[in-house]
């Protein structure tokens, strides 16, 4: 990040008039953010349009526009034609009273200069690189024949709302009487008409936007053929919508008609409110109503504003004298000193919120290390008491196991002995148990054997009484036949 002193001067003399801040959300070359950030709440349902028209290739940068650190509108901005292609405000009531000074967004140009925030084109000149390659600047509307007319009219709001409308990413090149007209339509559209008919404009979104055309001022800042505004009022039971169209000349009128008609006529797929701004709580009767009072707001005569004196805007209204030489003087000297003064109070609230947020970094780190160092005893303790547990249950159950192991030894030593002495006093039982049996066994093989010498006795005699019969009946016959 670059640090000058020019830009530390810059970043000074842009909080004297207040916190003006212009983020920029997201790049269409680079990640495509989803949203707006913290100004998606000026979208219908937190959802930005949808599907308006665009060239391949065109750049352009969501701008969560920004005053005293408080979200004030959205816008997209387009830095190839360097005009904003919409805006998306909430109504906050017309009451105009500051002094215009307008701003310039540094980010747009020069990401990275480490300025957030918007700031007076003077006071950034010489810090930013490439100031003004993506957008327009004060010396674009110089002799030109245009003004810096606002997508956001500063005529709705009051405030602070008012303030952060007087950015040049808000502005786009009109015609004076075109600037006037432009200007008391929606004043008096949004003041009569729509506001008072949506809870005097609690739950009304508005979109308004520009469409460039090829007629560029000085060749760089896009002339818009067509203004447009989209209203949705949604009070939480009912809802209605309706939207307005004009071709960018002085003579003619906002043309009302249904936002989905407006939709068609911006491009194909076009969808400015999420479901159609509650299309199945639509109230028609409401919405005749409003057709009434933009009808009653369209047959007046347009009505110019009281200009104020706009320093670097350059009109063909000659610029109203200034008071006289003392009062001239007084503002002289006592400007800067009051700029001084300012500069010096903000460096110290700076220098104040600085050291108390250094000391309280320390505190946290010293807070952070003391608790980290506690947990770290706290687990320790509790990991060298969870290994006492461990190796005391391992002793005992070593203890437990060698008891029962002396214990079978002992068993097994004792029930030998036991079971010989057994063995040998069963001995003569058993023995004079066998006699009998084995007398028995003496006798039945004697009696086996005799029967056995019989058996052969017998069987001998048979045999030798067949040899004689076959013998005798083979050889008598032929002794007889002799």
């Amino acid at each position: 990040m670059r640090t000058s002193l020019p830009l530390l001067v810059a970043v000074a003399l842009a909080c004297l008039g207040g916190w003006a801040q212009g983020e920029v959300v997201a790049t269409k070359g680079g990640e495509e953010a989803a949203g707006f950030g913290d100004c998606d709440g000026f979208f219908y349902q937190r959802t930005p349009p949808e599907g308006l028209p665009g060239q391949p290739g065109e750049q352009h940068v969501k701008i969560c526009q920004k005053y005293n650190q408080e979200p004030r509108f959205a816008t997209l901005y387009s830095t190839r034609d360097r005009i904003p292609l919409y805006a998306a405000f909430l109504y906050t009531g017309g009451d105009q009273s500051g002094e215009e000074r307008w701003l310039v967004e540094p980010q747009i140009d020069d990401p990275e200069n480490g300025l957030e925030g918007m700031m007076a084109e003077v006071e950034v000149t010489g810090s930013v690189d490439n100031l003004g390659s993506k957008q327009a600047l004060t010396a674009d509307y110089v002799d030109s024949g245009y003004e810096r007319g606002q997508l956001n009219p500063s005529s709705l709001h009051k405030g602070d709302h008012e303030i952060a409308t007087y950015t040049l990413t808000n502005a786009v090149p009109l015609t004076p009487p075109l600037h006037e007209i432009w200007h008391w339509e929606i004043e008096s559209l949004v003041g009569q008409a729509l506001a008072p008919h949506c809870d005097n404009g609690k739950g009304l979104y508005l979109v308004t936007g520009a469409i460039p055309s090829t007629l560029k001022v000085k060749d760089r800042v896009a002339v818009p053929e067509s203004l447009w505004l989209a209203a949705c009022c949604d009070d939480g039971s009912k809802t209605w919508s309706l939207g307005f169209i004009k071709q960018a000349t002085a003579e003619n009128r906002l043309e009302d008609l249904t936002v989905e008609a407006l939709e068609k006529k911006l491009h194909a797929g076009a969808k400015l409110f999420k479901n159609h701004c509650g299309q199945d709580r639509h109230d028609p009767k409401k919405l005749e109503e409003v057709h009434h009072a933009v009808k009653h707001v369209r047959a007046k005569e347009p009505v110019p504003q009281e200009k104020k004196s706009t320093p670097g805007q350059h009109t063909s209204t000659p610029p109203k004298e200034e008071g006289g030489f003392l009062k001239k003087l007084f503002y002289f000297i006592v400007t800067p000193i009051f700029k001084v003064l300012k500069l010096v109070v903000y460096l110290v609230g700076q220098i104040v919120k600085y050291t108390f947020s250094l000391l309280w970094r320390l505190i946290q780190t010293i807070v952070g290390g003391l608790f980290t160092f506690i947990k770290g005893i706290a687990s320790a303790l509790l990991n060298v008491f969870v290994d006492v547990a461990r190796v005391a249950v391992n002793i005992l159950n070593g203890i437990a196991k060698n008891i029962y192991n002396v214990m079978m030894i002992t068993y097994k030593i004792l029930s030998i002995p036991v079971g010989v002495i057994l063995d040998i006093a069963s001995f003569p039982f058993y023995t004079l148990g066998a006699v009998p049996t084995v007398l028995r066994d003496i006798a039945s093989g004697i009696g086996g054997l005799f029967l056995l010498a019989i058996d052969a006795t017998t069987s001998i005699v048979t045999g030798l009484n067949y040899i004689v019969s076959h013998l005798a009946k083979k050889f008598l016959p032929k002794i007889s036949d002799a």
